[in-house]
């Protein structure tokens, strides 16, 4: 199969969105999130030490998690009927070194949103302690990663997007993700409602609930875009600014 595709960003800011127009392209199949690649990197990171005791080179474990990773998910691509896959993992975010020497060819797409934004919906989705968390260091964190990774990738692996764009821009900012994926554009991505994607019913609750709070009909909501500003009070606001001012400025959101 052709390179697999890897989706992260941080949590809030738009990978399901992007997955689930990823996935009604005809070439790309992008099942549920495994969340799991974080507990194996462990065996080449904080268990090498007693695991190498087998007499293997890393790039041995390397190629069988590989292996084994990639068998799954290209089963379920053709399963589909699709020729590629893509994975959704924000998280991941923080193991793309890990996932690089997995899959050397692979191609990262990385969904930027504003952290404002990010924590008010952290609040409104899980509560207060996850906001915190997100404003005090997360956001920034998982931002940071991506883009160390992508600043030292090789062209044609790496690719950020803005959430704000996709939202209000949406064909062309996927025709420019596509292109990167060197995919043909198919407007059926924009009509991704109408097809199922082996998710959640609370998935689609949640996102039809944001369309009705919003008062936006269209398949793809913008209604969201700016709102942490106005719903977040004074100390989330505070912490945000106190510990990712500077990336907050260096994306346009401050």
């Amino acid at each position: 199969m052709r390179s697999p595709i890897f989706i992260v960003g941080n949590a809030r800011s738009g990978t399901t969105l992007l997955r689930l127009l990823l996935d009604t392209h005809p070439h790309i199949a992008s099942g549920p999130e495994t969340k799991f690649l974080a507990d194996l990197e462990k065996i080449v990171g904080d268990d090498w030490e007693r695991l190498r005791r087998f007499g293997f080179e890393k790039d041995y474990w390397h190629e069988h998690i590989a292996d084994f990773f990639g068998s799954f998910q290209e089963d379920y691509a053709r399963r589909c009927g699709k020729e590629r896959w893509a994975e959704k993992t924000p998280a991941y975010a923080l193991h793309l070194d890990f996932i690089d020497a997995l899959f050397p060819d692979c191609q990262v797409l990385h969904i930027v949103r504003n952290g404002y934004d990010v924590v008010a919906s952290c609040l409104d989705r899980w509560g207060y302690p996850r906001a915190i968390k997100n404003a005090g260091w997360e956001w920034k964190r998982v931002v940071t990663a991506a883009q160390r990774f992508g600043a030292r990738a090789a062209p044609g692996r790496y690719h950020e997007l803005r959430y704000e764009r996709l939202v209000t821009a949406p064909e062309a900012t996927l025709r420019a993700v596509f292109d990167f994926l060197d995919e043909p554009w198919d407007p059926v991505v924009l009509r991704y409602d109408e097809f199922d994607h082996d998710r959640p019913q609370f998935s689609r609750d949640f996102m039809e609930q944001r369309r009705r709070e919003g008062g936006d009909t269209s398949t793809i909501y913008s209604s969201r875009v700016g709102t942490g500003r106005e719903e977040l009070g004074p100390f989330l606001k505070s912490l945000l600014r106190w510990r990712a001012g500077d990336l907050l400025k260096r994306l346009g959101y401050d």
